[in-house]
């Protein structure tokens, strides 16, 4: 199991924190649990001192006689091996934490998708997963592909659906298909799906739902390649 520690001198954005953090570790089935959490750095220290710690999320702007830069520095002498990951509204800090071997800095105030997106990749750094992102648009906009559901083409828009969020960029359907994995097939004029995602198939109302409910149709064009490809992967 992997321990996660916080330490933020706002009490209500702790709890919120650990409660999401929470959530996503059971929404991904991960082994992982908030196992302590405070505002108060001298707490922070004795706990590191003697307790087992995987990842810290940790407040950047304590209100403290220590920020939480210096904490972090305090504690890479102690442990070198800690995914450090900080919190902050104050982005002109971010650089400076990176000297720390900091995996990660979240602004404040975060969102569930925020927050999201970090822990998966951290299990994924942490288990050494093969990952690849997609950049979407110009905003660099990056969407890992192993969380798209499916991607619909909206008129001259193409949308990339996933399951806490929907991110659409202009460009070329046809082209995108061609630059995507094997695990995501055509089912439709306007959808390519994901086989890894899909929850199930129904070919009378011409459906293939993934998790939420969430669906796209199945065109008849596709319908006869979709059925052996989707009997391959063992889906029904």
């Amino acid at each position: 199991m992997l321990h996660f520690v916080i330490c933020d001198d706002n009490l209500n954005l702790l709890q919120k924190l650990s409660s999401t953090l929470e959530n996503i570790f059971t929404k991904y089935n991960y082994d992982a649990s908030v196992s302590f959490q405070t505002d108060n750095v001298d707490s922070l220290l004795q706990y590191v001192d003697t307790n087992k710690i995987d990842v810290l999320f940790l407040d950047i702007n304590l209100k403290s006689n220590k920020t939480g830069l210096e904490v972090a520095e305090m504690i890479r002498k102690k442990n070198k091996d800690i995914y450090l990951i900080f919190t902050t509204g104050h982005l002109e800090y971010a650089m400076l934490a990176y000297k720390f071997k900091t995996f990660d800095y979240i602004a404040k105030p975060f969102t569930t998708e925020r927050l999201e997106d970090t822990v998966v990749r951290l299990f994924e750094d942490i288990h050494g997963l093969p990952t690849k992102y997609l950049k979407i648009d110009n905003k660099n906009t990056i969407i890992d592909e192993n969380e798209i559901e499916y991607i619909k083409r909206d008129g001259m828009k193409v949308v990339f659906h996933t399951s806490f969020n929907d991110y659409d960029t202009y460009s070329s359907f046809n082209k995108l298909q061609d630059s995507l994995p094997n695990n995501f097939i055509r089912c439709h004029k306007s959808f390519v799906v994901n086989i890894n995602k899909i929850k199930n198939v129904d070919f009378v109302e011409n459906r293939v739902y993934f998790e939420n409910n969430s669906f796209c149709e199945i065109g008849p064009k596709y319908k006869k390649s979709l059925i052996g490809v989707f009997e391959n992967y063992g889906i029904s």
